[in-house]
């Protein structure tokens, strides 16, 4: 939804352009792989970065600007995100650095 709402309302176009397209269909993937599946939060608490730095930092610039305007544009989601940014993990520390390859 961020890369969504950052596409349509930051750069303007109607569809998703080619370079967000890129992004999300990589973030896809990240999350398909994910080690911790259902039970991991978000990505900002998580201890394995699994995004290239170059995709980081491109979501990071997304999230900055889409995240106070989800409010706005999808306010349950929003609130449904903030409850998991505060929620603890499941997982103890130790047990998922571990898991780690």
């Amino acid at each position: 939804m961020m890369i969504r709402l950052y596409c349509h309302r930051k750069e303007g176009n109607a569809t998703l352009c080619p370079s967000c397209s890129e992004l999300l269909a990589y973030a896809h993937k990240r999350l398909e792989h994910c080690r911790f599946g259902s039970t991991k939060h978000t990505c900002r608490k998580c201890p394995v970065h699994c995004y290239n730095p170059v995709m980081r930092e491109r979501i990071r610039t997304i999230m900055r600007w889409a995240g106070p305007r989800m409010l706005l544009y999808h306010p349950i989601v929003a609130v449904r995100h903030m409850v998991n940014e505060a929620k603890p993990s499941k997982q103890p520390q130790a047990a998922r650095l571990r898991r780690a390859p």
